[in-house]
């Protein structure tokens, strides 16, 4: 199951870019405290773009990982990178020029710049493998690059670091504005992502939501370039659809028509607190649809699964009973979703839509008061003990929400690590059972007494 974290909306993207082997994947999974670019002393490792979160001087930041560039590309797979490249370049708003400060400039680093210049992005140059204070003196060099801000750094001792966190966050622009803007009640707009692959109906389902042809629709894949937002009064209620462009396979998604696909998605999904997954009934629960899934899960957003074409496929009285049951093996992680089976080109339940997304987000939105929180937790203690795990049975103090949009509930326990996956899972469905939260994840944080390990 993917881990997820609390709310994320990151509205600044960073592109880390430059030649083969000068280190960029080493400093990628140094920013995003993770390992999931590959790292290895060969060039070429990295082909696809690789994107992950990272925080940037307290800012949530869409990283993204690329491969080396090569302005003459001389055969197919370096071609490949070569528009991946470009593509990432221009979807981030600064660019992370990573440099070997051993090797110094190389030829290959003035081409890379002059093609950075005419993006028009702000770039940092991160002079890397610059491991003491006294080879910092090799970045002086690179100033020739024609970029203001040069940065001597070592990803892989984490020198420097600072520095060019600070450097890169200098380059953002301010904030758009919020698309949750209070409405006369006080409530927030509830912002709406419709995810899914290309080709599942998303902006013929916006259209028949909104009555109107909003959203341009054609039956090819990758039509949205860009996430288009669409207001829509309900009930008295104002809400924001996003939709946006259709996620493909990575080796596919490098086609001009879908340049902005990924990203757009990732940050469609960032910039709402509801997603719509839409998922075509006919070709069934794909690869795809659980990667998606998964960024709706580690961003912590409320989620409804909509199975679209519901009417092209043949059913008896048992066929949604049989598709849920795919969806939760598929897609475990969003069990808590509920499942709408409609059709754009009918109408088919499209009614349903709202009501529903209207009844996730008050779950998700849900706080708990800690007296009835605590007495319920008291009594599947009770029936339920939490096992012994590394020769200690953990004892659960209390527990309180701390937060909502997503509800995070910390539980005050001794030795948090003795708490075992089994009986987290056991504590969330239990909360389920008694207080709903349907279409919403609860994150569950289990710390020490204050001044106790």
């Amino acid at each position: 199951m993917p881990k997820s974290s609390a709310a994320t909306e990151t509205s600044f993207t960073v592109c880390i870019a430059g030649r083969p082997n000068v280190g960029k994947s080493t400093l990628f999974n140094k920013l995003t405290r993770t390992r999931d670019a590959l790292v290895d002393n060969r060039p070429g490792v990295t082909r696809d773009r690789i994107f992950g979160l990272a925080d940037i001087e307290g800012i949530p930041t869409l990283l993204i990982d690329t491969g080396g560039f090569e302005p003459v590309a001389e055969d197919a797979i370096s071609s490949q990178v070569r528009e991946q490249v470009i593509l990432a370049i221009e979807e981030a708003d600064v660019i992370c020029f990573v440099v070997d400060g051993r090797a110094g400039v190389m030829p290959l680093d003035d081409e890379i710049a002059e093609r950075l210049r005419k993006s028009g992005k702000p770039t940092v140059v991160a002079v890397n493998k610059l491991d003491t204070p006294k080879s910092e003196t090799g970045s002086a060099d690179f100033y020739g690059l024609g970029f203001e801000k040069v940065i001597p750094v070592s990803a892989e001792h984490s020198i420097g670091l600072g520095d060019l966190s600070e450097a890169l966050a200098a380059g953002r622009k301010p904030p758009a504005e919020s698309l949750e803007e209070p409405e006369p009640d006080g409530e927030p707009a509830i912002t709406v992502a419709v995810v899914g692959c290309p080709n599942v109906g998303k902006s013929s389902l916006v259209n028949r939501i909104l009555g109107e042809k909003r959203m341009m629709v054609s039956d090819v894949p990758g039509t949205t370039r860009d996430s288009v937002d669409s207001r829509v009064k309900w009930h008295g209620r104002e809400l924001v659809f996003i939709d946006t462009a259709g996620i493909r396979k990575k080796s596919r998604i490098s086609r001009k028509l879908e340049k902005y696909s990924v990203v757009m998605a990732i940050k469609g999904i960032s910039r709402a607190k509801t997603a719509l997954l839409v998922i075509d009934a006919v070709k069934g629960i794909t690869d795809q649809d659980a990667r998606i899934a998964g960024i709706i899960y580690e961003h912590g957003r409320a989620c409804v699964v909509l199975v679209n074409k519901w009417d092209l496929v043949e059913k008896d009285s048992g066929s949604t009973e049989v598709f849920k049951k795919g969806i939760h093996e598929k897609l475990g992680f969003l069990s808590f979703a509920p499942v709408l089976f409609v059709s754009a080109e009918t109408g088919q339940r499209l009614g349903r839509i709202m009501d529903t997304i209207d009844a996730v987000m008050k779950e998700y939105r849900k706080r708990l008061p800690t007296g009835p929180l605590n007495r319920s937790l008291k009594a599947w203690i009770q029936r339920k003990q939490p096992p012994i795990s590394k020769g200690h049975r953990p004892k659960i103090y209390y527990a309180s929400q701390i937060r909502s949009s997503p509800p995070r509930i910390n539980f005050v326990v001794s030795r948090p690590p003795s708490v075992t996956d089994e009986y987290k899972r056991y504590l969330v469905n239990r909360l389920r059972d008694e207080y709903g939260f349907e279409g919403s994840p609860i994150i569950c944080r289990f710390q020490p007494r204050k001044g106790r390990q």
